[in-house]
This record gives C-alpha cells, structure tokens and sequence, in this order.
C-alpha cells in the first residue's frame, strides 16, 4: 500500500517504529513536551533513521484534526496489505491452532481498534472484514488498537460469506455470537482451529453470515434478564470476552 497516512498517538507511533519502521517516513513531536514516552520515541526513531521534528502544537492539531494525539503523530506509509488468498498460509502456519476474528459490518472506528486489540493481546491468526459497510484500518482505528493494527494480519474481503466457506474448506469450524442462541460460549470446545464471527453495532450478523456459521452461541448474562438489564454487549467487548475463552481453553500462560 503506498498511500500515506497519519498516525496519532503515543502508543500507536511507538508501535508503528517498533514493528514497521520502514515504512514511518517522519515523526512530529510536540515542542517543550516533558512526557519521558516522548523522549523515547524520538530516541527509537533517530535510531531508526527516522526523521524527527519538534512542532508546535498547531502543527499537530493541522496534522490529525480532532484526533487525540498525546504530543505526537508520524507519517506511515504501511507496506503489508493482507488479502484473503493468503488465508490459507496463515491457517496452516497456525499448525491445527487457528484463531480467526470475524467482524461483520463493524462501523465505529473505535470499535474496530478496541476488537484489534484483543485479537492481537490474545495472539489471534487474522482478522477478516468485509470490504463495504465496515469501517476499515484509518488514523482513528491504528490509534485506538494501540499498535495492533500493525502487528496482526487484517484482512479485507469482497464477499464475506465466500470468505467463510473457504475458511470451512480449510478446516476451521466457525462460531457465531447471537444473543437468541441456545448454546452457551462456555459449552463449546474452542481449541482447535477456530473463527468466532460477531457482528456489527446496530443489527448484529446479517443473514448470510448468520447461515455460513456452523453453530450459534451466546455469551451468558445473567443480568439481562432482570429489570433495566444489559441486553447485548459492545461488539469490541464481546469479542475480548469471546477470544479470551478461547485463549483459557487452550492454556496460554
């Protein structure tokens, strides 16, 4: 990808140096700013041949608008774009062990950094969306996956009920979260190689994502049921409760 973006945000730009510093072609930091994480982030770039320039505050604000950038913002031109042919190399690198999130639709920006992060916090295969009506990887997403979007395989699909069956073909068995569901998330075996499909704000999983899960679950509420109860959870809470399971039942210390 050769589009170049801005990144915003102490730990997003850490990440970004860290992982992909090939691809960070200058970071701005707030001039007179005494954050010590500020200091260490120009020391990482200059080390990374990066160039480094202090700027006033304005600057920053000119750079990324509204977007909340802590003292510092960098200039990313982010080389890997994932596609869903290479889908089958990450599921046979994952060795029978495949942990795939499945985002149906997810429209809020920060929902989609809050789901990155889990995935990568629970050392998940990839993480598929659908191309249209979904929000996809921007400045707000990469600040907000404090640097996940930059470490796990996000992989954007033109048709993702297609995109599910392949994933069957290949031997992952998937899971989609419905409130309405019989089965508990707690009763199923979660170890092998597996996809946990959620959907998006408003409607949840549309209906053809719905027919292309093998079996649907539900994460148990307890307290949904009684007067003024929580009907759903957040997409980006369900899907940590949901990878963390997965991450109990298979024993990762």
């Amino acid at each position: 990808m050769s589009q170049k973006q801005w990144i915003a945000g102490i730990n997003a730009v850490s990440a970004a140096i860290e992982h992909d510093a090939a691809n960070v072609r200058e970071v701005l930091i707030e001039a007179g700013a005494k954050n010590p994480r500020l200091t260490e982030i120009e020391t990482a770039a200059r080390r990374a041949d990066i160039d480094v320039r202090r700027v006033a505050t304005n600057a920053l604000e000119g750079v990324v608008g509204n977007l909340r950038h802590q003292g510092v913002v960098a200039r990313y031109a982010a080389a890997k774009t994932w596609n869903e042919n290479e889908l089958e190399g990450l599921i046979e690198a994952a060795e029978g062990k495949a942990l795939i999130l499945i985002l149906d639709g997810v429209q809020d920006p920060h929902n989609l950094g809050a789901c990155l992060r889990s995935a990568a916090a629970a050392n998940a295969t990839a993480v598929i969306i659908p191309k249209d009506k979904s929000v996809q990887v921007n400045a707000t997403v990469r600040k907000t996956s404090a640097g996940a979007a930059d470490s796990i395989p996000v992989i954007p699909v033109t048709n993702l009920a297609r995109a599910m069956r392949d994933l069957q073909q290949q031997g992952v068995w998937i899971y989609g979260l419905a409130g309405e569901a019989d089965a508990s998330l707690y009763s199923i075996d979660l170890r092998g190689n597996v996809a946990l499909a959620l959907g998006g704000e408003a409607d949840g999983l549309r209906r053809l994502t719905r027919e292309n899960c093998d079996q649907l679950v539900k994460i148990p509420m307890p307290g949904g049921n009684a007067a003024g109860g929580v009907e759903s959870l957040n997409v980006s809470v369900a899907s940590g409760v949901t990878l963390f399971e997965a991450v109990r039942q298979r024993g990762a210390a």
